[in-house]
């Protein structure tokens, strides 16, 4: 089971970068296996929460390189999501489990510099959600 341990947390962090990947599915297929929801939710939720991570420190080194000709934003773009991110506040961050947008929100935060403290509480309290769900999901289909 250590093998499929690591499996789902390199997975859930890979999925918490730019790349795209599903850690669901390798939840829910562990969850089927008969592993314990518990140790799987949290080795997840570290996984995932770790991953976006990568993309807060991404986010606050990413400015250094605005001026570069192979930088992928304009300044148009970050000032954009800078805007939407000081209207709407730190609090989106419960909401960067989401598949569209929600790894945004953790590049924002980094550019952003919200404390890294505060990013791993909320970050990793809206994944952590996100895997109980699919806990709950995989309990009422096997009814």
């Amino acid at each position: 089971m250590i093998v499929e341990i690591l499996i789902l947390f390199f997975s859930a962090f890979l999925a918490a970068t730019i790349l795209p990947f599903y850690s669901e599915v390798i939840l829910f297929a562990l969850l089927r296996e008969g592993g314990d929801p518990m140790l799987l939710v949290v080795v997840a939720t570290i996984g995932n929460t770790l991953g976006a991570v990568v993309n807060w420190y991404l986010g606050r080194y990413l400015l250094h390189f605005q001026d570069r000709r192979w930088f992928y934003f304009s300044h148009k773009q970050i000032a954009r999501a800078q805007e939407w991110f000081q209207r709407y506040g730190f609090w989106t961050l419960l909401l960067a489990w989401m598949p569209v947008g929600g790894d945004a929100l953790t590049l924002i935060a980094g550019i952003m510099r919200v404390r890294l403290w505060l990013f791993i509480l909320l970050v990793g309290l809206g994944k952590g959600l996100r895997y109980l769900s699919v806990v709950y999901l995989q309990n009422w289909s096997a009814i």
